[in-house]
This record gives structure tokens, sequence and C-alpha cells, in this order.
């Protein structure tokens, strides 16, 4: 899975999210769920991957996450629903 990914985690549907990105997905996901991250996601149990999206560029990753991270609560969840209106847990999708 090259690339750059912008991902977002869940606590649960609806629930507390996190926006990050990282160049490994599928290891960047097996840190947040195991609980090898200090910080926000380890404090508050946010460790669903509800929505990705991969970037050609960490420049532009990088710039879609800080977009990201301004825009209301309301654009966020419906950004995850229109890929995810089911709020599943996106990880087996990844790791295939």
């Amino acid at each position: 899975m090259s690339g750059c990914w912008l991902y977002i985690l869940a606590s649960k549907p609806r629930g507390t999210l996190y926006v990050g990105v990282t160049n490994n997905l599928v290891r960047r996901i097996y840190e947040h769920q195991n609980e090898l991250v200090e910080g926000f996601t380890k404090q508050y149990a946010v460790k669903m991957l509800v929505y990705y999206e991969r970037h050609d560029s960490a420049r532009t990753a990088i710039q879609r996450e800080k977009n990201i991270k301004h825009w209301s609560r309301q654009w966020k969840i419906e950004l995850i629903e229109g890929m995810n209106p089911v709020w599943r847990d996106l990880t087996n999708d990844i790791v295939r």
C-alpha cells in the first residue's frame, strides 16, 4: 500500500474522532489498535478505522489532514458516512 494515507479513527459510531496521516496505513492502524501510540487515541480508546484515502504525496495528504481538522464535526461525519454509512471498522479492508 504505497503512497501516503489520510485516515479517520473513531471510538465508536459517531463517537470521538481522530484524523491522522501516515505513509504505512496498516502499521499505523496496528499501533493505534494495540495502544502503542501514547496520546489522544490511547487516552480516548479511538481505535476503529472508519475512513481512509490515499494520496500520491505526503504534502497533499498533510494538506488534506489540515483542511479536515478545521471542518465542523458534522462535515467529518458526512465525509465518513459517504464512504462508510454504517460505521464499520475498515481495518480488514486494508490488511487484505
